[in-house]
């Protein structure tokens, strides 16, 4: 007598452009894990389901290109999830894009916080509480913490300041307190770029390609202007407040080394 065996029903896409996720992950050169996680996030609309089977069509491959192509150019996840379901003008993407190019110009992120830790001699403990303190942020590459070198300056930075007596509390308050309203200047510098440019840009009978092009002109004008005008004021009222102490607690010589300081550096800048 013959056995029959039973033979389990094959579930088979529609056409040849569904996908299961393994598959899709395969065309789209992306990780199952990834695809998940966008999910997650949003930027990826959800697959149809038959029964317990998920399938992904030319739109996610599209979709997962598109984030890919947006990466590359350095926007945040945050963003791009905005762009591509449509939250933003398209007028946005250049600006965001030109924004992210400044960061990485001028803050490359390569080194690990275990590297960070070795290049500063700051065991990794405090570099830790910096980070929760949000005076060291770092920038996420492929998922993982990076660091530049320019937070090895800051570090060092610290480090010269602890060097000369003051306390780590103290520097950690103090630099906590100089984040905070840092912070709050920069909120107000970008509200106003919201407000009187950027609003008003996207009213104007300009193409979208001229609206895109003024708001990056205008960043790119407003960036190092900003950046100047904050450097130079809190230098300026640093040495004014020290002279102000000095002339109050301080001695002849004391008064002396604080004048010579302040026109060095009103000399430098002319």
């Amino acid at each position: 007598m013959k056995t029959v065996g039973v033979i389990a029903p094959t579930i088979v896409a529609m056409d040849a452009n569904q996908y299961r996720v393994e598959e899709l992950a395969e065309v789209s050169g992306t990780s199952v894990d990834t695809i998940r996680f966008y999910q997650k996030r949003r930027l990826l609309e959800p697959p149809r389901r038959d029964g317990r089977i998920a399938w992904y069509g030319p739109e996610h491959c599209e979709r997962l290109a598109r984030i890919r192509e947006l990466r590359l150019r350095g926007l945040t996840l945050g963003l791009i999830g905005r762009l591509v379901r449509g939250e933003l003008d398209a007028t946005d993407e250049p600006l965001a894009a030109a924004v992210a190019a400044e960061a990485t110009e001028h803050a490359a992120a390569v080194l690990t916080l275990d590297e960070l830790s070795q290049r500063t001699s700051v065991p990794i403990a405090i570099l830790e509480t910096v980070i929760e303190a949000g005076l060291l942020v770092p920038q996420i590459h492929n998922g993982s913490a990076r660091y530049s070198t320019d937070d090895v300056k800051i570090m060092q930075a610290g480090l010269d300041l602890i060097g000369t007596g003051l306390p780590i509390a103290d520097v950690l308050e103090l630099a906590q307190s100089h984040h905070e309203r840092t912070r709050a200047t920069a909120e107000q510098a970008v509200a106003m770029f919201d407000a009187h440019i950027r609003t008003p840009l996207r009213d104007a009978p300009l193409t979208d390609p001229e609206k895109a092009q003024r708001l990056v002109d205008a960043f790119r004008v407003m960036l190092p202007a900003v950046t100047s005008l904050v450097e130079h004021h809190f230098r300026t009222v640093l040495l004014a407040v020290a002279q102000e102490h000095l002339e109050a607690v301080g001695d002849s010589d004391e008064l002396a080394v604080v004048a010579t300081e302040s026109l060095r550096m009103h000399g430098n800048e002319t």
